[in-house]
């Protein structure tokens, strides 16, 4: 039985991805436009368009309203290795800012510093709840779009590969450095320690969704491009969750990494 021929979309998008995947078009590199592709391949306007939404959903493009398709900044994975990262040896290896910035020094990736909004506001009643706060109490919040740049020598401005909102307890934090903009090396878990308030049990859950619409702006992703909610507890010696954050990560983008040792039968 002869082979059925893949239809015009799935072979054009197969040989741009062959083609982004061997390098031809290096990452952050700028794709034909879609004139360009309609007028080399003979399809129609709209052909080319679903083309490069299977790209997009595969995360190996991105697309700039009136500037056309590029290939993605960063084409592997980002490993989180749920055991480590939050040990203060791993945390400010090599003088990183917290677990987040060493991460990306082990890819050979820089991390690109963005403005961190801090402010004291009422939290989400689950995270107040978390945080043991009555729901019309305010806590300090501080979020941040995570950026990350190919190399030292990259001018550019980097990408956008989490966002993350990290919430306290205003009893813990409020005139501490964790409200500047700079906690400084280990970042905010090591103030916290300062303030003698260790972290010494970390609980999170990881769920797939598809992004708000605020969300797949500031990740620069389609709307239909899932991605990876995670929350994450941080808790005392004694059992106060002193930290609630909320990680919103790309599927394409992001593994997760844990290991655990087992009692012997």
């Amino acid at each position: 039985m002869a082979r059925k021929e893949p239809g015009k979309v799935e072979r054009i998008a197969a040989d741009l991805r062959a083609k982004i995947e061997s390098g031809a078009y290096p990452p952050g590199a700028k794709l034909p436009s879609s004139a360009e592709l309609q007028a080399s391949e003979g399809v129609a306007f709209m052909t080319t368009r679903e083309v490069y939404r299977v790209l997009e959903r595969d995360g190996l493009v991105v697309t700039h309203m009136g500037k056309g398709s590029y290939v993605t900044p960063f084409l592997g994975k980002i490993t989180r290795d749920g055991t480590g990262r939050y040990q203060p040896s791993a945390r400010a290896e090599g003088g990183a800012r917290g677990a987040f910035e060493a991460e990306l020094n082990r890819l050979g990736l820089v991390y690109k510093q963005t403005p961190t909004a801090i402010r004291r506001e009422r939290p989400p009643r689950e995270v107040a709840a978390a945080l043991g706060i009555h729901h019309s109490a305010k806590a300090l919040c501080r979020h941040r779009e995570m950026k990350a740049g190919r190399d030292e020598t990259d001018p550019g401005e980097g990408f956008v590969v989490q966002l993350a909102t990290s919430w306290y307890p205003l009893d813990v934090v409020g005139g501490s450095r964790i409200e500047d903009a700079d906690p400084g090396e280990g970042g905010s878990k090591s103030r916290l320690a300062d303030l003698g308030y260790a972290q010494r049990s970390i609980r999170e859950s990881i769920e797939v969704r598809m992004p708000t619409a605020v969300e797949a702006e500031a990740l620069n992703i389609p709307e239909d491009r899932s991605v990876y909610e995670l929350v994450h507890h941080a808790s005392t010696a004694e059992g106060r969750v002193v930290e609630v954050a909320v990680h919103v990560m790309p599927t394409t983008i992001w593994r997760f990494s844990y290991t655990w040792e087992l009692d012997a039968e």
